[in-house]
């Protein structure tokens, strides 16, 4: 496991930072007009696209309204089941090398692959500031049995992968929700919830996207 913070004015160019109350989301741009999140996270009230730091305006990133969200018909949400929604664009956005799109995945992954999970956290978090520090975690994907093992009875039958491990930390970072797991150049997860911070190594569980991948592409031609 590797955590890394990015230079200065460096940004991810599919990763979208969904403003909203009480808190933001991180989404994925999957087309010029579309944003893959979790249906967890609130309707963002404005979306920024080639953000470093949320806390900073910056002349590279764009910047767009909320058209349309649609999330999953079948979310559960008490069990985070098809813990999953699309958010479309009022504006499709510009593609350049600071605001880019990436592939959603069709097929699952073998459990050993290792996965790319970026994130905003807090330097000191109060509910009315914006994340400061763009971050990540490089983790491999843990067998399917050892997700479900770590998952309380009644979720046992949710279809998920899982990342890291049981452990104490003496800090916790304040992370923003939604995190993508970006494996072989795909957004194969989507994080559902977590068991303390996922950049610092701790438990994180994701929808699978490949399951959604037709229910994706169906809204998008449709919408």
């Amino acid at each position: 496991m590797e955590k890394e913070e990015f230079p200065e004015e460096f940004s991810i160019p599919y990763i979208v930072y969904l403003q909203s109350s009480p808190e933001p989301c991180v989404g994925s741009l999957i087309h010029p007009q579309w944003v893959l999140t979790a249906a967890h996270c609130p309707t963002p009230v404005k979306i920024r696209l080639g953000v470093y730091q949320p806390s900073i305006i910056s002349k590279k990133e764009q910047t767009r309204n909320c058209s349309l969200t649609v999330r999953h018909p079948a979310f559960n949400t008490h069990s985070l089941e098809n813990d999953i929604m699309l958010v479309k664009l009022s504006k499709a956005a510009a593609l350049n090398s600071h605001v880019g799109t990436i592939a959603v995945a069709m097929e699952p992954l073998l459990f050993n692959d290792s996965c790319f999970i970026p994130t905003w956290t807090w330097n000191d978090y109060q509910n009315i500031s914006e994340p400061d520090i763009l971050t990540w975690t490089n983790q491999y994907i843990k067998p399917n049995h050892e997700c479900i093992d770590k998952i309380d009875t009644g979720m046992k039958t949710i279809p998920i992968m899982c990342v890291g491990t049981p452990i104490i930390t003496l800090s916790e970072n304040k992370e923003v929700s939604a995190s993508p797991a970006i494996c072989n150049g795909r957004v194969h997860g989507i994080l559902s919830w977590a068991k303390g911070s996922v950049t610092l190594g701790s438990e994180g569980f994701f929808t699978e996207v490949h399951r959604y991948a037709r229910w994706i592409l169906e809204i998008i031609a449709t919408h």
